[in-house]
């Protein structure tokens, strides 16, 4: 399948600083795409770059193969069929609903963008809405107006700028799903950019870690756990800890837990100092487990509850219980290791 968006190598500089290098990527038709990453890692100037608000100073952007940035060309943002939610919906107040979808839609007669804008409406579930103003809607329903905007067109590509971070943890998560099954149903081609993992992990088909201007690792939500690629991507994506130990074979580790044994072989000499990472759930409660800890910090989180434990080895890990094992602060509990995918990481 031929990619409908091409990221080469590109390079963007903000007042003389490099603030994204050598950063490639693609995105077929119809996939929903995320870059991820903590502030200042340059995950919205790319963004900036593909919808056209950001220069290149080096490599180039192509959209159905067409070059719409290099040094020196910028394809101007409103001829690249490209729609674009914004962080702060950039909704116009002066305008009631209908007006707002209908915006960017030209050589449309009146009744051909009444027919988009109520197909949209109904899209995005605000059938009825289209006569009130958006100081009359809520935070979620802006954002659904805001959406309807940008498909109105029928975009190639939608560009999404940390959509729902102005909205409460309950609407951010309901609404990431929401616009997901939209843009899905539509067959729409989607780059969400957040530095939420979770709201990436429920929107995205494919994620890109990024930090320092460049992309760490590309892949499905569940490789990015099981499988992280270094040592940034382990700990960014989910919780764990990293405890020390000695290669004893391509894939056995020894430790102060004891000999692990895992699903992966590494090309390192036996004998190398390696860093395990340890998930949460690695470490299973067990009343008949061979390990004992002690808990030390607790988070409750409704079905589950978190525990922070301190082994006998004075090692702190990290273990997900039913929310019914309710332990206090200094108790003892039992465990053991159930490591399905063991990654380690040579000691620096």
């Amino acid at each position: 399948m031929k990619p409908i968006l091409e990221v080469k190598n590109i390079d963007c500089q903000h007042r003389g600083h490099t603030v994204v290098h050598d950063m490639s990527c693609h995105i077929n038709e119809g996939d929903l795409h995320c870059l991820l990453g903590p502030s200042g890692c340059g995950k919205t100037t790319v963004l900036r770059a593909i919808a056209g608000f950001q220069t290149l100073h080096r490599g180039e952007i192509l959209l159905n193969s067409e070059r719409i940035s290099y040094p020196g060309y910028t394809k101007a943002p409103e001829k690249r069929q490209i729609g674009m939610v914004f962080q702060d919906y950039a909704l116009f107040p002066h305008m009631d609903v209908n007006q707002n979808i209908s915006f960017g839609l030209r050589n449309k007669t009146d009744k051909e963008k009444q027919q988009i804008v109520d197909q949209m409406l109904e899209i995005v579930d605000l059938s009825g809405y289209g006569d009130r103003y958006i100081h009359e809607l809520s935070g979620g329903q802006q954002q659904r107006v805001a959406l309807a905007r940008a498909l109105a067109p029928e975009p190639k590509l939608i560009l999404l700028d940390e959509p729902f971070s102005n909205l409460d943890i309950e609407m951010r998560e309901r609404l990431s799903r929401d616009v997901r099954d939209i843009l899905k149903a539509r067959g729409a081609t989607g780059v969400l950019v957040t530095h939420d993992q979770h709201e990436a992990f429920s929107f995205g088909d494919m994620i890109a870690v990024m930090n320092k201007g460049q992309i760490l690792q590309r892949d499905s939500a569940y490789n990015l756990y099981h499988s992280p690629a270094n040592r940034f991507v382990a700990d960014f994506i989910g919780q764990g800890v990293l405890i020390p130990g000695i290669l004893s074979s391509h894939d056995t580790v020894e430790t102060s837990l004891g000999m692990i044994m895992g699903d992966r072989a590494y090309e390192w000499d036996s004998g190398t100092e390696v860093e395990l990472l340890l998930r949460p759930d690695d470490i299973i409660a067990d009343s008949k487990g061979n390990l004992e800890a002690t808990v030390i910090q607790k988070a409750f989180k409704g079905a589950e509850i978190l525990y922070t434990l301190q082994l006998e080895s004075n090692i702190e890990v990290l273990s997900l219980f039913p929310s019914h094992h309710n332990h206090e602060i200094g108790e003892k509990v039992k465990l053991r290791l159930e490591l399905d995918h063991m990654v380690a990481f040579r000691q620096a």
